[in-house]
């Protein structure tokens, strides 16, 4: 997690136990930073108008105060799109148009660099229809759909522990193209493979391991990891 993603984190876990109070050990645990980083930060909210406050003692800890008015804290492109990906899968429900109207709300209300980058996350997260009945499968072991999201949000090459249908196992650097959500309730990563020095399609549950290196991607068009993509892709995730 970033700095910002953090600083917006620790004022909404403040605002759901208010009037309670969390210690910065356990802030620093929930957040897995050092306590010195959580003390820096909340003095960074503190000096920017948040209403916390902090109680000494050994039962003391930070406190946020709910009466008072907050700065407006935006949601970041990660989080937009996650909405979007939740609304395109909902389908048809009530309040439907209610709820798309508000995501378009989100976005403009975005700084502009906020916005654009929460548009490219977008594009890079396409679904097909799921078929009826359908059961959602695992995304595969843990931390490796976090650590996707992270390389297409920032652009970098991703190191895979891949199993194929025989279960051989695979090491590989791939440059991250689309997240795509797929029939049978399974997710893909389509990406070009430097093993194969092509681009090449991983369903999430045949990841073993995923780590976000600190390369940054080339540019590549998005247009070609279409080739790759089934047909039955059928739209792209909406902002706007």
């Amino acid at each position: 997690m970033n700095r910002t993603d953090r600083l917006y984190a620790l004022v909404e876990d403040l605002r759901a136990i208010a009037p309670r109070r969390r210690s910065a050990r356990e802030l620093a645990e929930r957040f897995e930073v050092s306590v010195r980083t959580i003390e820096r930060d909340i003095t960074a909210l503190q000096e920017s108008g948040v209403p916390i406050y902090a109680e000494p003692g050994r039962k003391g800890g930070y406190a946020i105060d709910k009466k008072m008015s907050l700065p407006p804290l935006n949601f970041t492109p990660a989080e937009a799109v996650a909405i979007a990906v939740a609304l395109s899968r909902a389908g048809d429900q009530p309040f439907g148009r209610q709820a798309r109207s508000a995501l378009r709300k989100v976005v403009a209300a975005m700084p502009g660099s906020e916005g654009e980058l929460a548009r490219e996350l977008a594009r890079r997260v396409q679904l097909m229809e799921p078929e009826a009945g359908g059961d959602i499968r695992p995304l595969g072991a843990e931390g490796v759909s976090r650590a996707i999201e992270e390389a297409l949000l920032r652009r970098r090459v991703l190191r895979l522990d891949y199993a194929d249908a025989k279960g051989a196992l695979t090491s590989r650097d791939v440059e991250p193209g689309v997240f795509l959500g797929g029939r049978g309730g399974f997710w893909y990563l389509v990406a070009w493979c430097r093993l194969r020095d092509d681009v090449r399609v991983f369903r999430l549950d045949r990841i073993a391991a995923a780590t976000v290196t600190a390369e940054r991607c080339p540019d590549r068009p998005l247009e070609g990891f279409a080739t790759e993509v089934p047909e039955m892709v059928v739209h792209g995730t909406v902002l706007d």
